[in-house]
């Protein structure tokens, strides 16, 4: 980044039926402090055309539509090659931004240098309310948002490595999302953001949470919605991150764990009705070994940093959310879970 000069910052907002939130989306961007922009505007064949009236608000905006829906990855992967700016950011429809939101990110990159940063997510109805300060990936693959639910502390924080960041809003360069070939099509939505940060970090680019960075959010975005579709590919694509992330020596090795872990996904699928999903996402992996096989030998070639590595970013628990599991429950689970991964690691 070149002193003195703002660089072109490509804004990519992907829309699939979002007109509740997409126009206030948009204003918001426009009413960014930082001037050298441009917003791609990805419709994924929404029924609704709110698109249109964004476009004939702000005429500066690229426009692309979709003739079908290619998912969360394609449909931002559009974006990207689209992309003329020096800086990629990635923003869902369901946001506003603070007007600071790209300066700040910015500032951080100057600082750290080539990583994926996230800013902080608040709730849209209570500013006060933290939703995220950086997302987290536990030993087994799941993510989670740190703080959700929690109450903003505005002192002492800097910006610092987190496990992930965000799909709802990251911020890197493109020539980054070049080198990891962006966002992986097989995945279509979910863990889409896990995934490419967890192979970031494995050719030893980082990801940060920026706390002075501010994106606002619902508290469950509004593709925020626990239906079969999102448990199946949910589940299957934490099994796709294993199996192509970890090296198979570190499998063989968290097999005994993993099992053990896989059993509990199903009771806990079984209790919300979808047990059917886990079968299908199980069977869905197995019907894709090939193409797992494929991924796993593209990214275990360009790895520079071991699993033992990359797990000391890990978590041993996870933060679940109180629909899910209540309080003591939750305790019950997060013990046998810290027990678990720290046994696991001793054998990693």
């Amino acid at each position: 980044m070149t002193e003195n000069i703002q660089p072109l910052v490509s804004v990519i907002v992907l829309n699939f039926n979002a007109k509740e939130f997409l126009v206030n989306c948009i204003d918001s961007i426009f009413d960014s402090n930082y001037q050298n922009f441009e917003v791609i505007l990805v419709d994924n064949a929404s029924s609704d055309q709110t698109y249109q009236i964004c476009k004939e608000k702000h005429p500066k905006i690229n426009l692309i539509i979709n003739e079908k829906n290619l998912g969360y990855c394609g449909g931002n992967n559009i974006g990207i090659k689209s992309a003329k700016g020096e800086f990629i950011i990635i923003l869902n429809p369901d946001t506003v931004v603070d007007p600071n939101w790209i300066t700040e990110f910015l500032k951080s990159y100057k600082q750290f240098g080539d990583a994926i940063y996230q800013p902080k997510f608040l709730s849209m109805d209570d500013h006060k309310m933290l939703l995220s300060s950086g997302q987290m990936i536990n030993l087994f693959g799941f993510g989670f948002s740190r703080g959700k639910g929690t109450f903003e502390k505005k002192e002492g924080e800097k910006t610092h490595k987190i496990g992930y960041a965000s799909g709802t809003c990251l911020f890197t360069s493109s020539s980054i999302m070049k080198k990891l070939d962006f966002f992986d099509n097989f995945l279509f939505a979910y863990h889409d953001d896990l995934d490419l940060c967890w192979r970031a970090a494995m050719i030893k680019i980082p990801s940060y949470y920026v706390s002075n960075s501010i994106v606002f959010h619902p508290r469950e975005g509004y593709a925020f919605k626990w239906n079969s579709l999102k448990f199946f590919l949910m589940e299957r694509n934490r099994i796709y991150c294993i199996l192509t992330h970890y090296t198979r020596k570190t499998i063989f090795k968290m097999l005994p764990a993993l099992i053990l872990v896989d059993f509990g996904v199903f009771f806990f699928y079984l209790k919300k009705g979808m047990g059917g999903q886990k079968i299908k996402a199980t069977f869905s992996v197995i019907k894709n070994l090939k193409k797992i096989n494929q991924k796993y030998n593209q990214i275990q070639k360009t790895r520079k940093l071991s699993d033992k590595e990359i797990i000391k970013n890990f978590q041993d628990e996870i933060q679940v959310p109180g629909w899910i599991l209540n309080k003591e429950n939750n305790r019950f689970f997060n013990k046998f879970l810290k027990k678990l991964s720290q046994m696991t690691r001793k054998c990693i």
